[in-house]
């Protein structure tokens, strides 16, 4: 990882859709704040994992990022050019540099269409990549790179398992050789033991291509194995962010808390030594917050300050750990 070298930064970035009444004329009574005010940066060459539970905006920064949804305010920088500000051809080569692998294997694939068309369609968005007489070639070897029998290029989807689904998106995901790939919870819809093979995989490419991930998922668990940073999302906000280490072993913020302790643990012996924080009530909605913390609601922490300002995610606990909770300072972990 090259901490020094940021490759997308994202400032600001908020992503409201509006919410409408009315049969013939229709007018907008609130908004979904699905995201709000979302900012970080990823680096060349490192895994950013997103976690957060349903709801929380997770895959529609992913969509935002990919310029498959527009912004309704904030900037997102690649390279330090504004994406958003792209049109045409500068447009196009945009999104070859930033692709994405979907969740679920069974229907990101167009089922009508075999493992060649279906590897092979980058090359005709972007034929410059790949000459005409040279695609059948260049999808083989990508079969090759993520583990399946490049012979299989005339089969089917309905012909694979989960996992060689996934990885048949993962390899069309890698035709036009992406600096960024954007994963949006790739290994949910596996068995587990198809998620470390899954896991390790993309591990293995992102060594050998030089790649950047946004790896999004709401298990911990998963996002440890491959993330140098962990971004925590709330309710529209980024709640906290910090080095791997830092989020699993000394996480500030209260939700973060909460997430790590419903993290299953094979060892019985550590297993009946851990405390369970429980949250009660339910997640507020997003087209009317809370005021101040949008946590506030669910926490044990909060106090007059939490209802009335809203924390910033800035360094609270030393170093360059980003926390935006008020009370991130204390040690007591637990609620009571």
């Amino acid at each position: 990882m090259t901490a020094q070298e940021p490759i997308l930064e994202v400032d600001g970035l908020v992503k409201h859709f509006p919410v409408k009444i009315g049969a013939v004329i229709k007018r907008t009574v609130g908004h979904v704040r699905a995201v709000d005010g979302v900012s970080f940066t990823l680096n060349k060459g490192e895994t950013l994992g997103i976690v957060g539970e349903s709801g929380c905006g997770k895959s529609t920064l992913a969509q935002v990022l990919m310029r498959l949804e527009p912004p309704t305010a904030g900037a997102v920088r690649f390279h330090g050019e504004d994406i958003f500000a792209k049109r045409g051809a500068a447009l196009k080569a945009l999104r070859r540099q930033v692709q994405i692998v979907l969740q679920d294997p069974y229907t990101s694939l167009n089922p009508r269409m075999t493992v060649a068309d279906i590897v092979g369609e980058p090359f005709e968005i972007h034929p410059e990549v790949a000459p005409k007489g040279d695609r059948r070639r260049k999808v083989q070897e990508l079969l090759d790179v993520v583990g399946l029998n490049p012979d299989f290029v005339n089969r089917y989807p309905h012909q694979f398992s989960g996992g060689q689904r996934q990885r048949i998106g993962i390899a069309r995901a890698l035709a036009l050789r992406p600096e960024i790939i954007i994963c949006d919870e790739p290994v949910s819809a596996l068995d587990v033991s198809i998620q470390a093979q899954v896991m390790n995989l993309l591990g293995e490419l992102q060594r050998e291509f030089g790649l950047s991930y946004m790896f999004i998922a709401h298990d911990l668990s998963v996002v440890r194995h491959l993330s140098d940073r962990v971004g925590v999302m709330y309710l529209g906000k980024m709640v906290e962010l910090g080095t791997e280490e830092e989020i699993y072993t000394r996480a500030a913020h209260p939700y973060t808390q909460a997430l790590l302790s419903a993290v299953p643990v094979p060892d019985p012996s550590v297993r009946e030594g851990r405390s369970r924080i429980r949250l009660t009530g339910d997640v507020p909605s997003p087209v009317n917050p809370p005021s101040g913390c949008r946590f506030r609601t669910r926490c044990w922490k909060a106090t007059e300050i939490c209802s009335t300002t809203e924390p910033e995610l800035t360094v609270r606990t030393g170093g360059r750990h980003l926390s935006a909770c008020h009370h991130a300072h204390e040690e007591n972990l637990l609620p009571g």
